[in-house]
């Protein structure tokens, strides 16, 4: 009925949860209410979803769920608690869901750390982190750094009642279901520091543009392989780790390869696949991708902060992605996150086929309709946004021309 719910970002008290509703029909919402009878525990618990009349959704350590009544806003009753997370709060703890139509819930369970780091094997300045080592093998892997599938009806579940379905995936915190071909797809933030914990092998620039962030279709069984390898989105090749005797030459072999490559430490955190009918023909059964923005790219300027979008053909990304919305970063340079003036979080499609977008600095949300003609809508219409990729946020920083200058 065009009533949107959010998941907030409040680490601490209740009523982490927020209803809005539009009763005017003027396009925004004029209703705002608080809700969510639960204890906040992190600002990682982003996830909302609707799914069969309840309203899902996650902190950091649980995954609730409340049911909807078609004559309420707020959802009646306590959350129930679908399952719990056995271990403490950590870094990467977004509890990111997605739904087959056969019942099952699926849970990322990301790493905490970077390349699984053996902070002992380190030798030298105690101050540089060059020549780590990594954990091998890597215990997170048994417990964390992969999806499981739940029973998306069945209460107080524990992480030993799910199944682990893919594993290697260091962070997921955008994961969707795509009915087109039953299948589950999630995009990965890549791993950072090759440079700093490699510096023979790795430039400051290759640093800023490897490893790709990985869009995946996942299958039952996949090994993904962190933190022994990374995707080098040039080479279309799993490459082995420096932590595991890498150089940036040798492969790493017998992993399952994303089915693309997407610009490096963009921090892809959400995935939608449109099936609306408002937009152009061209976006029908494509992939929506929001882009919070990159950190760690010094000396070169920080990258991402928009939508993209990537065509799928045959059930098969086209291989080239697309701005979709930009001007979030309402810089033309970015130094540092903090710059930015919005990062884009989370997409949702509305019944009438409007796509909308949250950020998680203001706490915005746009809604974006489309008002042309949709069958002379084509490439010709897409050249502005095309030259937008000359943006020092979305191009491929040059290794010579583009580094930036500190006092």
């Amino acid at each position: 009925n065009g009533d949107i719910y959010v998941k907030l970002r409040v680490a601490t008290g209740n009523n982490g949860n927020i209803a809005l509703r539009d009763t005017n029909n003027d396009g925004k919402a004029d209703v705002f209410l608080r809700f969510g009878d639960y204890p906040n525990d992190g600002k990682f618990g982003t996830e909302m979803r609707i799914h069969n009349g309840y309203l899902y959704f996650s902190s950091e350590l649980v995954v609730y769920r409340q049911k909807l009544n078609p004559s309420k806003l707020i959802p009646d009753g306590k959350p129930e608690i679908i399952l719990v997370d056995p271990y403490p709060i950590r870094w990467h703890n977004a509890k990111s869901l997605a739904f087959d139509n056969d019942g099952n819930m699926y849970v990322t369970f990301s790493a905490p750390t970077n390349a699984c780091e053996d902070w002992e094997s380190k030798s030298g300045d105690s101050n540089s982190t060059a020549n780590v080592k990594g954990e091998f093998p890597c215990s997170q892997l048994d417990i964390l750094g992969g999806i499981w599938k739940f029973d998306e009806n069945k209460l107080g579940q524990l992480k030993s009642d799910g199944q682990r379905i893919a594993t290697g995936i260091r962070s997921v915190v955008g994961i969707s279901w795509n009915d087109e071909d039953n299948s589950l797809y999630a995009i990965n933030h890549g791993r950072d520091f090759l440079h700093n914990h490699a510096p023979q092998f790795f430039s400051e620039w290759q640093n800023a543009v490897l490893p790709a962030e990985e869009l995946m279709k996942i299958k039952e069984g996949d090994d993904y392989g962190w933190p022994y390898s990374y995707y080098d989105h040039f080479k279309n090749k799993k490459m082995l780790a420096p932590e595991y005797g890498g150089n940036g030459v040798k492969e790493a072999k017998g992993y399952t390869n994303p089915i693309m490559g997407l610009p490096a430490h963009w921090a892809p955190n959400d995935l939608l696949f449109y099936k609306g009918n408002q937009f152009p023909k061209k976006y029908k059964k494509g992939v929506f991708i929001a882009f919070h923005g990159s950190t760690n790219r010094v000396p070169y300027p920080q990258g991402g902060y928009i939508v993209a979008f990537i065509p799928f053909i045959n059930e098969k990304p086209t291989n080239k992605w697309e701005i979709f919305a930009d001007g979030f970063a309402g810089v033309d340079t970015i130094v540092n996150m903090s710059d930015a003036k919005y990062r884009p979080m989370g997409l949702s499609e509305g019944p009438d086929g409007s796509l909308y977008i949250s950020e998680s600095k203001k706490g915005k949300i746009w809604r974006i309709l489309f008002n042309g003609n949709p069958e002379t809508f084509g490439e010709k219409q897409l050249i502005n946004m095309e030259k937008r990729k000359t943006k020092s946020y979305i191009k491929m920083p040059n290794e010579k021309t583009d580094n930036l200058s500190f006092k």
